[in-house]
């Protein structure tokens, strides 16, 4: 946060304290999806990813990596279940809030509210591109645009999660692969 906001020592200290530092190894699962999780996760370190399941199948909804946050907005803001899960795809260094505190911090410390906001844009932002590319863009368009947007991304996340994101099979993805 301090790359991207100025906090006075006390802010920052407010904020690291409100925090709890979590580590989670590949693999775990963070919740489930029907969850009613009232945390929000800033991710230090690592890559999460969200999915649902449909018809059996286990569908990768969006990634969440260095410097963004996740959280339940269903369960949160509408008090419902959120029809998202929330898998960790490399070790991660995770730090939790429940969502009480951190608007605490939001309604205390103008430079956090300002932060939350600009990480909520940037979210916000993403959603839209990721939109955008499955209304308007060809397989080969998504993958080119994931790849250009998030270049270490093959490196990060397994080839059946991507395919699943991008809304294409695995099979089509290796196609597309082959063809660079």
């Amino acid at each position: 946060m301090n790359t991207k906001i100025k906090l006075t020592a006390e802010e920052s200290s407010t904020i690291d304290a409100a925090f709890k530092r979590e580590f989670y190894p590949k693999g775990t699962t963070l919740t489930d999806p029907g969850n009613r999780s009232q945390k929000v996760h800033f991710i230090e370190k690592g890559m999460i990813r969200t999915f649902y399941n449909k018809d059996g199948k286990d569908i990768t909804h969006f990634f969440f990596d260095e410097n963004t946050f996740t959280m339940s907005l269903e369960s949160i803001y509408f008090n419902k279940t959120d029809p998202y899960g929330r898998e960790v795809l490399e070790e991660t260094t995770l730090r939790t809030i429940q969502f009480r505190e951190f608007e605490t911090l939001f309604n205390e410390i103008d430079a956090f509210k300002r932060f939350a906001f600009m990480a909520s844009v940037e979210t916000i932002k993403r959603f839209s591109d990721k939109l955008f590319s499955l209304q308007f863009q060809t397989a080969e368009q998504r993958y080119k645009s994931m790849i250009d947007n998030y270049p270490n991304i093959l490196l990060r996340v397994p080839l059946g999660h991507i395919a699943s994101y991008l809304g294409i099979t695995q099979q089509t993805l290796s196609v597309i692969r082959a063809q660079k």
